[in-house]
């Protein structure tokens, strides 16, 4: 839907890909395309990849799709864990409802039948060879592993966690016959960051230590060692100077 806000509808099948001229050689129409205009106008700009036709939404249009999409990311956002509010199935059948409206609001007439948000609306999108599909996993040919352990469909997770109602566990899906997945890191990304910064703040510091070799802050009165007996001895300040 990104996509759809910044370059407009998928082109057909056959236009995908190619330039100005094949089309135009070719003679090949996008009629969908002419039909799926958005609301208040078309604004061109121009797709790089070629999969969309480049007639995107005007400004108040795409900013209504990106603001739905937001919303709708929030929704299913892992902060959801952090607020102690459970994501469930109406929870995210109510995201794709307000995605699929905010896309009838932009385009009234409806999107063509091969652009993949309205074959994810219908439920028909075809991820077969695709990179998503490696990111779906069918509820039978699924496992929850957790501390390197599979959570049997058999037990209850207090088999494997106890009773205390307040423990909090990370769980991953696996696909069936892969194994365990990789363990959770011990810090994150960006801790490890900020100690790799601390790290060579250190070395540098150590380094201008190592390079600065003037001993002249040995004439401070703090490096004065005995500095403390003058000053019980009360001759301290004492100047000699020649008559």
């Amino acid at each position: 839907m990104e996509e759809l806000a910044e370059h407009g509808v998928f082109l057909p099948p056959n236009m995908q890909g190619l330039t100005d001229e094949q089309i135009e050689e070719l003679k090949l129409r996008d009629e969908w395309g002419e039909k799926c205009v958005p609301s208040g106008g078309a604004v061109f700009k121009k797709d790089d990849v070629g999969r969309r036709n480049g007639h995107a939404p005007n400004e108040k249009m795409k900013d209504v799709l990106k603001k739905t999409i937001e919303e709708a990311k929030a929704m299913i956002s892992k902060k959801q864990v952090e607020a102690g509010v459970c994501v469930t199935m109406e929870m995210v059948q109510d995201a794709l409802d307000q995605l699929r409206g905010a896309v009838m609001i932009v385009y009234p007439m409806g999107l063509p039948p091969y652009d993949p948000i309205r074959m994810e609306f219908e439920n028909k999108e075809d991820l077969s060879g695709t990179q998503a599909a490696l990111s779906v996993i069918a509820e039978p040919d699924a496992q929850l592993w957790w501390a390197a352990k599979e959570l049997r469909r058999t037990k209850t997770l207090s088999d494997y966690v106890g009773r205390n109602e307040k423990t909090k566990i990370i769980v991953k899906i696996q696909q069936r016959g892969q194994g365990a997945p990789a363990r959770e890191p011990v810090i994150s990304s960006e801790e490890q960051k900020q100690l790799m910064l601390f790290y060579h703040r250190r070395q540098e510091e150590l380094k201008k230590l190592e390079e600065n070799d003037d001993d002249s802050c040995l004439n401070s009165p703090w490096a004065d060692n005995t500095a403390l007996k003058r000053h019980f001895q009360g001759v301290k300040d004492i100047r000699w100077r020649p008559r």
